[in-house]
């Protein structure tokens, strides 16, 4: 016959195990942005920097423009629409520097193949960078300074895919999501990814 002894100690490891399931099962429902280039928080390759061909003026700019590969999961219910952000928060001496603004993302869509958004694309809605276009543009870092933290955000809301024009800013989407004064009733949820980049670039 179990003692007290036995049932509390089989109590406790079914308490432990269904606690260890429930642990996984909710980490398998957050909401992730990942890429197979690089690794978060992590250099990204030489070929990721913008090129000489786009940015011929600016000699920081020594890579090929390859678009990095990006895929999410558990997008949050109620999305209509994806919002994708990449920025340099610490372009332009601090000012930033918005990459690349991305919206209209249908939420069936679950990633971009490397190279796929370095040039214009109807997988998404092109807004406008600080370099004035609507694809993406990569990092021309400047030398002499410590990595800058590349910031991809992807963004789940409620606007329908072709609710928001063509050409709006890093600031007229964030705008849209989060109205000045107000909460921010228009995203669902977000997730983020950081990729480091210096000049000269080393391994």
């Amino acid at each position: 016959m179990p003692t007290h002894r036995h049932c509390l100690a089989a109590a406790t490891a079914l308490t432990l195990g269904f606690g260890v399931t429930a642990t996984a099962a909710n980490a398998a429902a957050i909401f992730t942005l990942k890429s197979a280039t690089f690794a978060d928080g992590k250099i990204m390759p030489k070929k990721v920097a913008n090129s000489p061909a786009n940015m011929a003026t600016n000699p920081n700019c020594v890579g090929e423009n390859v678009s990095p590969q990006l895929s999410w999961s558990n997008v949050p219910d109620g999305t209509k629409s994806l919002v994708l952000l990449m920025i340099d928060p610490e372009g332009r001496g601090g000012a930033g520097v918005n990459h690349w603004v991305a919206y209209g993302i249908k939420p069936t869509v679950t990633g971009f193949a490397e190279g796929e958004v370095s040039k214009p694309t109807d997988g998404y809605v092109g807004g406008k960078s600080t370099q004035g276009v609507g694809f993406y543009s990569g990092p021309c870092t400047p030398p002499g300074t410590t990595p800058h933290h590349y910031t991809f955000v992807l963004i789940g809301t409620d606007f329908d895919p072709a609710e928001l024009p063509p050409g709006l800013t890093k600031e007229e989407v964030a705008a849209k999501i989060a109205p000045p004064g107000g909460p921010p009733v228009r995203a669902k949820g977000s997730a983020g990814l950081v990729g480091l980049f210096v000049n000269p670039w080393t391994e």
